[in-house]
């Protein structure tokens, strides 16, 4: 696409050095009586020849493909750099992430008829930004220490930014991962 722009953009610069300097001698040779020669810019355009046509479609059909690997019970896809350049991802994602990516782990409030607040940061001295009802069921992101509640100073982060939540006063079936 950048080539297509760029050889519509040359294309126009020669048309209008073709004409400019053209009207400037027709322009000037009215006033004075001698005659100058006028630059002439001649402009070649290459038809799409049968090797470059090969070589993009080979080039084309090489990029689209997409090998299919199996990993222990998984299956990964693996892409070329410029598939994630073109979808903004960085190089770091783009090469494998340094982290296991695990599935939010859920956790039910248990606290004694009280709501449980969520705060917007991993202690008790953060801002109150909401509350969740008694057996109410919540997905947890991830685990940070904090502030101490009763003994224990762990807090659980919400998704997609929605606040922590401390660990007293939330049940959960398996291990968080760590923030």
């Amino acid at each position: 696409m950048i080539r297509r722009t760029l050889k519509s953009g040359v294309l126009a610069t020669v048309a209008v050095l073709a004409l400019l300097p053209t009207a400037a001698g027709a322009a000037s040779a009215s006033t004075t009586a001698t005659p100058r020669p006028v630059p002439t810019v001649a402009a070649q355009h290459t038809a799409h020849h049968a090797k470059q046509r090969t070589h993009h479609t080979k080039h084309r059909r090489h990029h689209t493909k997409r090998t299919v690997r199996r990993v222990h019970h998984r299956r990964y896809r693996t892409r070329h750099m410029h598939h994630f350049a073109a979808m903004g991802m960085t190089r770091a994602v783009a090469q494998g992430m340094s982290y296991r990516r695990t599935l939010p782990a859920l956790g039910r409030v248990s606290t004694h008829g009280a709501r449980l607040n969520v705060r917007s940061g991993p202690g008790t001295y953060y801002r109150v930004i909401g509350h969740r009802h008694t057996n109410r069921l919540l997905t947890l992101s991830c685990r940070t220490y904090g502030s101490w509640v009763h003994g224990n100073h762990i807090w659980y982060r919400l998704p997609h930014h929605r606040g922590y939540v401390s660990a007293r006063y939330v049940r959960t079936g398996r291990s968080v991962a760590w923030c």
